[in-house]
C-alpha cells in the first residue's frame, strides 16, 4: 500500500450507488500483503459499505426521512499467538495503514492466546452459490412517503379506537462486503433488505394498548403489502383493549411465532462456543443427548434464496452448510466458531457470527386448534425483560397476550409474568402448531407448553 495502489482511487458506483465490488476487494488484498509485509504471521480484514433510506409518516404527515451511508473496515493481525484489532471509517490508503499501525501496536502488547488465529486453511468456502440476496429497490423518498401515509392510514382506518401511531416506516437497505485472510480466501457478499413497520396505539376506557405489525424481505415483491401491515398492526392493538392481569396459576403457555423465536434463541445461546467454553450452559456435554420433546427438529438452511440469513460462509471464511442442530429432541450439534471451537477443543462448524436461517419444524394443529387443545392458560404475544440464566436454565419474563378458559380465548392480558426452566420447558412441550411465520430468519410455528408458573393478580 506505498506509493500509488488500487486502494487510494476513488472507487466507481454500483447501480445501487455503492462502491464497485473489485475495489473492495484490491483494497482488501492489499491490506492483507501489507500486513504481512510489517510482520503478521496472519491477518483477516473485513470492509463493508452501504446505503439505506428510512421514511417515517405520523399523525398523517412525514416525520422524518433518514438517508444514510456507511463505510467501514475492521482487521485483526495475528504475531505469534498475539491479537491486535482496529477498525476505521476511512477507506482511503492513509486510513486504512492508519488502522493496520494500531492493530500491529495491540498485538505487540497484548497477552498471548494459544486459541487465536485464523481457522484452518482447509475449512475455506469454495464454492460462493449465487443466494438472491441483492435485489436494490428502486424507491425514492417521495415514493416511500406515500407508501408510509397509505402504511399508517390502514391501521388508523381500521377502527375508530385506534387514536394515533408511533410511527409508520418504509425502509430499504442494499450493501456490499468483502472478507479475506492470509490463507489466500477472499469472499465477497452482497445483500439487500427492505421493511415495512407500523405501530399503533389503541384508546379506550379501560386505557391506551401499543402493538406492532411489520414485513421484512430481500426483495421488495416479497414483503406484504402496506395494506394488509397496518390493519394487522390495527387489529393487533384493538385486540389488546381491556387487557386485565391473569389469576397466579399452574397453566398451559402458548408462545405465539413472534415471541416462539426466543425460546429458540436461547437453545443456540445455550449451545453456541462462547457460552460453552466459559461453563456457562445447562446444555454442555449433551451431545446426542436427549434435551426436548421426540417431536422437537432444528435444521440451519444457510443456502435458501433470498433467505434473510443466508452466507455461503462465516465470520471466519468457513463453508456454511445444511446442518441438523436438533433431530427428534436429541442435541446433533454445537454453534462454532474456530476460536471457540479450539477453546472446546473441536472443530469449526461454520457458524462465526451465529446460526443462518433456522428452521423449527412444524406440527400438525394450527393456531386455533392449539387454543382448543389448552382448555385453560395463556397465549403470549409479547415478552418483556431478560430473565433468562443460560448457566442452570431458569426463565422468567413479563408477559403478554390472551387468557384461554374452556379452550376459548376469555380476555386480554397485560402484567403477567411467566416462569420455568428451559430444560423443562423444552421437554414440556404439548404441540408445535402448522403457523409457521416464514417472514423471518428464524422460522417456527406457535410452541405450546403444558404446564409454567403464571404470576398475576
Amino acid at each position: 500500500m506505498t506509493g500509488t495502489s488500487p486502494v487510494d482511487t476513488q472507487p466507481g458506483q454500483t447501480e445501487a450507488g455503492l462502491p464497485q465490488m473489485p475495489w473492495l476487494e484490491a483494497r482488501t488484498r492489499e491490506l492483507l500483503d501489507e500486513a504481512r509485509q510489517r510482520g503478521a504471521d496472519e491477518a483477516e480484514v473485513s470492509i463493508s459499505a452501504s446505503r439505506a433510506l428510512s421514511v417515517t409518516a405520523r399523525a398523517r404527515r412525514r416525520e422524518s426521512v433518514e438517508h444514510e451511508g456507511d463505510r467501514a473496515a475492521s482487521l485483526t493481525v495475528y504475531c505469534g499467538k498475539r491479537t491486535g484489532s482496529a477498525s476505521t471509517t476511512d477507506l482511503s490508503g492513509d486510513g486504512l495503514r492508519a488502522a493496520l499501525d494500531q492493530a500491529l501496536t495491540i498485538a505487540r502488547f497484548t497477552e498471548a492466546d494459544d486459541f487465536a488465529g485464523l481457522a484452518d486453511a482447509q475449512l475455506m468456502a469454495r464454492e460462493h452459490p449465487e443466494l438472491s440476496l441483492f435485489h436494490p429497490w428502486s424507491l425514492d423518498a417521495e415514493r416511500a412517503l406515500e407508501m408510509a401515509l397509505e402504511l399508517e392510514a390502514a391501521a388508523l382506518d381500521y377502527d375508530a379506537r385506534i387514536v394515533q401511531t408511533e410511527g409508520a416506516t418504509v425502509a430499504s437497505r442494499d450493501g456490499i462486503s468483502v472478507y479475506g485472510n492470509s490463507h489466500g480466501f477472499v469472499g465477497t457478499e452482497r445483500a439487500s433488505q427492505h421493511a415495512l413497520s407500523c405501530q399503533p396505539l389503541a384508546r379506550a376506557d379501560s386505557g391506551m394498548q401499543r402493538e406492532v405489525a411489520f414485513s421484512q424481505a430481500r426483495h421488495a415483491d416479497d414483503l406484504q403489502s402496506v395494506a394488509a401491515v397496518g390493519r394487522l398492526a390495527g387489529e393487533r392493538a384493538v385486540s389488546r383493549l381491556g387487557a386485565k392481569t391473569p389469576p397466579t396459576s399452574t397453566a398451559s403457555v402458548l408462545f405465539t411465532p413472534r415471541v416462539a423465536r426466543g425460546l429458540w434463541g436461547h437453545l443456540i445461546g445455550a449451545i453456541s462456543g462462547g457460552t460453552l467454553y466459559r461453563n456457562a450452559s445447562f446444555l454442555k456435554d449433551k451431545i446426542d443427548e436427549s434435551i426436548a420433546i421426540e417431536g422437537l427438529t432444528l435444521s440451519q438452511h444457510p443456502h435458501r434464496l433470498r433467505g434473510l440469513a443466508s452466507a455461503a460462509f462465516d465470520g471466519d471464511g468457513v463453508a456454511t452448510s445444511e446442518r441438523t442442530l436438533v433431530e427428534n429432541g436429541v442435541l446433533r450439534g454445537y454453534v462454532l466458531s474456530a476460536y471457540t471451537a479450539r477453546r472446546l477443543g473441536m472443530t469449526s462448524t461454520g457458524n462465526a457470527g451465529g446460526v443462518f436461517n433456522l428452521d423449527v419444524a412444524p406440527g400438525h394443529d394450527d393456531f386455533d386448534a392449539l387454543v382448543a387443545g389448552m382448555s385453560r392458560g395463556l397465549v403470549v404475544t409479547e415478552l418483556m425483560g431478560q430473565g433468562v440464566n443460560l448457566v442452570n436454565g431458569d426463565y422468567s419474563r413479563g408477559a403478554a397476550g390472551f387468557w384461554v378458559e374452556n379452550g376459548e380465548i376469555a380476555y386480554p392480558v397485560e402484567n403477567a409474568t411467566i416462569a420455568g426452566n428451559l430444560a423443562d420447558m423444552y421437554r414440556g412441550i404439548d404441540a408445535l402448531g402448522s403457523d409457521v411465520d416464514l417472514g423471518a430468519a428464524l422460522r417456527t410455528p406457535s410452541v405450546l407448553i403444558g404446564s409454567m408458573t403464571i404470576a398475576g393478580s
